[in-house]
């Protein structure tokens, strides 16, 4: 089983930017579909942004234009760029192993970063 750690968040102002990694165990990394997810508290988790094994990407419409997304295979690491972060962005972010072109994740997860986006 894969095994996830997410790093980067924090506490910023309105405005601001992070940086989120994710460290993926296993051989298979490369060839897997990725996401990031998010979870505010009293909400259902949301997918944020994917990308392709190969590069292609997609994102939640409430981050376009301020969020990327990209990884690093020969890492086994994933990111996720933040900028102009908003107040309704604070959630605990997740990633995982997605299926294309559905995005579902798998159903096991990391511990997940805390974005905390101050007004």
């Amino acid at each position: 089983q894969v095994q996830f750690v997410e790093s980067g968040g924090g506490l910023v102002q309105a405005g601001g930017s992070l940086r989120l990694s994710c460290e993926a165990s296993g051989s298979t990394f490369s060839r897997n579909a990725m996401g990031w997810y998010r979870q505010a508290p009293g909400k259902q988790r949301e997918l944020v942004a994917g990308v392709r094994s190969l590069g292609g990407t997609n994102y939640a419409d409430s981050v376009k234009g301020r969020f990327t997304i990209s990884r690093d295979n020969a890492k086994n690491t994933m990111y996720l760029q933040m900028s102009s972060l908003k107040p309704e962005d604070t959630a605990v972010y997740y990633c995982n192993i997605a299926s294309w072109p559905s995005w579902v994740p798998r159903d096991y997860w990391g511990q997940g970063t805390q974005v905390t986006v101050s007004p």
